[in-house]
């Protein structure tokens, strides 16, 4: 118990200074802080065709021509079979394709590849990932992530808070009922055992931001456990207090299926796994299953939850340079 207040308390005492809101960050103020530091938006996108030119379009306007705070705006496109590509290009995106990104290397899937391979092809100083199926998107989902790193040089990663509304079959809005993974999942196995990022409003959101030389000394997994994976080895990196969050607002996006939360919410325990394992907290001997026996009307099917993991970025490049 006397373990756990304390981390109660070092959390309550990170989250005043660490925790903002969008509105705080004008964009104004900003280009004034950003001098020659550049910004890359980076937007994984798979199968995305009805909501990825909107967002491109959005950041072009306000924080490239209308106010210069985002200078490469890059589409990542990860095996799309719709128009995704096309839609995002027009827009004003540049946009590559996930397997042609060091394409040297064995191709792997998920969207932690996605977001490793956009890593690579990007080149700002700073990094903001965005999810490519957001609705209604504002341009403050942007500046609001990038405003703390411009103005400390202790912030090295900023994640993202808001509320997702859940919209049902039935059309209705119920307010506070998205991020079904993160309180069932993700939330529980923070608290339990990395309780000094409890603080984090929303731990899976896809909307974050980080400089770059921090993002290219973490590895990535390559499925859902991306976000997870990445909150507990920046913690290890950089300290909580080299972290921050900021509240955007409201997040309105596409659901998933029941099914498939299934399978991301596996993922993300075997990412967890992974990590107390790495730090000596489980024994490494009876590893857990990496696949999932799951019912539905249709019949019951045997998934793969087994999570890849891409290395550091500035470990491949060190080996490459080393060649």
């Amino acid at each position: 118990m006397e373990t756990d207040l304390r981390a109660l308390a070092r959390v309550q005492e990170w989250y005043g200074p660490h925790s903002s809101r969008a509105a705080e960050w004008p964009v104004e103020a900003l280009i004034l802080a950003k001098g020659s530091t550049t910004v890359s938006v980076v937007l994984p996108a798979r199968d995305e065709e009805r909501t990825v030119g909107d967002i491109v379009r959005v950041i072009r306007r306000e924080l490239v021509e209308r106010l210069p705070l985002v200078d490469e705006i890059l589409v990542v496109d990860s095996n799309s079979t719709d128009a995704t590509a096309e839609r995002a290009r027009e827009a004003g995106a540049r946009v590559v394709a996930q397997n042609q990104v060091l394409s040297h290397l064995p191709p792997l899937t998920g969207k932690g590849e996605a977001l490793w391979k956009g890593l690579a092809a990007s080149s700002g100083d700073i990094v903001v990932f965005v999810d490519a199926d957001l609705r209604d998107f504002p341009a403050h989902f942007v500046s609001g992530l990038v405003g703390p790193l411009l103005v400390n040089g202790d912030t090295h990663f900023v994640k993202a808070a808001y509320e997702r509304p859940f919209t049902g079959d039935d059309g209705v809005v119920r307010r506070g009922a998205g991020g079904r993974v993160t309180e069932l999942v993700a939330r529980p196995l923070l608290n339990m055992f990395w309780p000094e990022l409890a603080g984090f409003a929303q731990p899976l959101g896809g909307e974050y931001a980080a400089r770059r030389e921090v993002l290219e000394q973490v590895p990535f997994v390559t499925e859902y456990g991306v976000e997870f994976g990445l909150l507990v080895d920046l913690l290890q990196l950089v300290g909580l207090d080299g972290m921050a969050q900021v509240d955007l607002g409201t997040r309105t996006h596409t659901h998933q299926s029941m099914a498939a939360l299934g399978r991301m919410a596996g993922q993300i325990m075997l990412t967890a796994w992974s990590r107390l394992e790495r730090q000596g907290r489980v024994q490494p001997d009876d590893p857990p299953a990496q696949t999932m026996l799951q019912f539905g009307l249709d019949g019951v099917d045997l998934v793969d939850m087994a999570v890849a993991e891409r290395p550091p970025l500035a470990s491949l490049v060190l080996e490459e340079d080393v060649a």
